[in-house]
């Protein structure tokens, strides 16, 4: 592949809990703190930097074009363009694959891309009776017409519904995302017990691989009530995650039959993560040494009930453009929205049936060992702050890549909404 897309270097604020060490940080401050370690991390002249590109799920209304909000608190001059991305969970990913996209067509060759989410801000929501009271009060001249405005509101006016359940609600099925997993959990015969087990292992990973991904990890300064000094760690892995712990949590979803309970699901997260990525010549000229490589990538859609599938239409699509199979790959980052989820899509992955029938392909893809899947752990330890997982995964794998001195990597992710992203990266080891 000629002047392929270089990732030069990437790093990532710690993951944290949605109310916890992050919560004095907006998504663009966020943003802003992992633009600035890359650029102090690597020493790049931010002059040499032709755009910025950002994916975020919940754009904060204070920070419209939220990237170039970030590129110029980062300190990128102003004459540097950004643009703000959103394929929901896959916005992260999104950002690195339009940056590929803009290099082949000669649209630049020096890119900032990433991903940053506060979940933790995500605003209440007025229904529009309320926000039409709301108006008519502030219009209100004279403090008569304030009192008789006031005298309109009822108790319910003050009972905002909650945007994060809003955004993890699907508008055209009218199922939440963790509602689908109980489908997958269904049809594909997932146990309550696999589910655990399988989350227990990503707590395990992570707790194990702690130091390692600190490696990728920028302190951030959030003086907060629950922290005063630099936060260094995700916040997410659980030291004393037990079986007998994970068993006693309720269905969140389907609490008389269901199976998906908060902890064989993703955390809900803040953080950031970002990527200086450049064309293989430019590279070149400027003596720098990457960290990996781009070497495809695929989207595609799929059932909104079944969003939790999507990895396999994309790993599909990602076969037929690259001809690399699932095999191929040294290590494997799929994106842990649900124990449940994930055991789905690894099952399917070996169905003949479900590749005729759904991929339209004559074999099934082919699971990977669960010995390569999130090696130091996924999303149900570490967190999913939406808009950022996508570069985390990114950066997480080719890291690990170059530690293991092992050659490629393959990423996938469900997306909500019905899609699926994969890509597939060459480390420089």
């Amino acid at each position: 592949m000629p002047n392929r897309l270089v990732i030069a270097d990437g790093v990532r604020t710690p993951f944290c809990r949605m109310g916890t060490s992050l919560e004095g940080r907006t998504a663009d401050d966020l943003g802003r703190i992992a633009v600035d370690a890359l650029l102090t991390r690597t020493g790049f002249d931010p002059g040499l930097v032709d755009e910025v590109i950002f994916g975020c799920v919940a754009q904060p209304a204070d920070a419209a074009n939220l990237a170039r909000v970030i590129a110029l608190r980062a300190g990128l001059p102003p004459g540097t363009p950004a643009v703000t991305v959103q394929r929901n969970c896959a916005s992260g990913l999104e950002a690195l694959t339009q940056a590929e996209e803009k290099a082949a067509a000669g649209r630049g060759e020096i890119f900032i891309v990433g991903g940053t989410e506060s979940m933790t801000r995500i605003p209440l929501f007025y229904s529009e009776t309320a926000a039409r009271r709301f108006r008519k009060l502030a219009r209100a001249k004279s403090w008569a017409a304030r009192l008789e405005a006031a005298l309109h509101f009822r108790l319910r006016d003050f009972r905002p519904r909650v945007g994060l359940e809003l955004g993890l609600t699907d508008p055209v099925s009218g199922y939440t995302m963790g509602e689908t997993a109980e489908v997958l959990a269904r049809e594909w015969r997932i146990t309550r017990e696999d589910q655990d087990a399988f989350a227990l292992e990503s707590h395990r990973r992570a707790v194990a691989a702690r130091e390692t991904l600190r490696e990728e990890i920028c302190p951030v300064y959030a003086a907060t009530r629950l922290s005063q000094g630099p936060v260094v760690d995700d916040n997410g892995p659980r030291d004393d995650a037990s079986p007998e712990g994970l068993a006693g949590l309720k269905p969140a979803f389907d609490r008389q039959c269901g199976s998906v309970t908060p902890g064989n699901a993703s955390q809900i997260t803040d953080g950031a993560a970002a990527l200086l990525v450049m064309t293989e010549k430019r590279a070149e000229q400027l003596g720098i040494e990457p960290l990996g490589f781009l070497a495809g990538a695929a989207y595609a859609g799929c059932d909104p009930k079944r969003m939790g599938l999507g990895p396999l239409h994309a790993l599909a699509r990602l076969r037929q453009r690259t001809g690399r199979e699932p095999a191929d790959a040294d290590l494997v980052e799929i994106n842990e929205a649900f124990a449940a989820q994930v055991l789905a899509v690894l099952k399917a992955m070996d169905s003949k049936s479900f590749a005729r029938d759904n991929l339209g392909e004559d074999r099934p893809l082919g699971a990977p060992s669960r010995e390569i899947i999130n090696v130091n752990g996924g999303a149900i330890a570490l967190g999913h702050p939406v808009g950022a997982s996508g570069t985390r995964l990114v950066l997480t794998a080719l890291r690990e890549l170059r530690r293991r001195k092992a050659r490629n990597a393959l990423v996938t992710l469900c997306i909500g909404g019905g899609q699926g992203a994969a890509a597939w990266l060459e480390g420089n080891g």
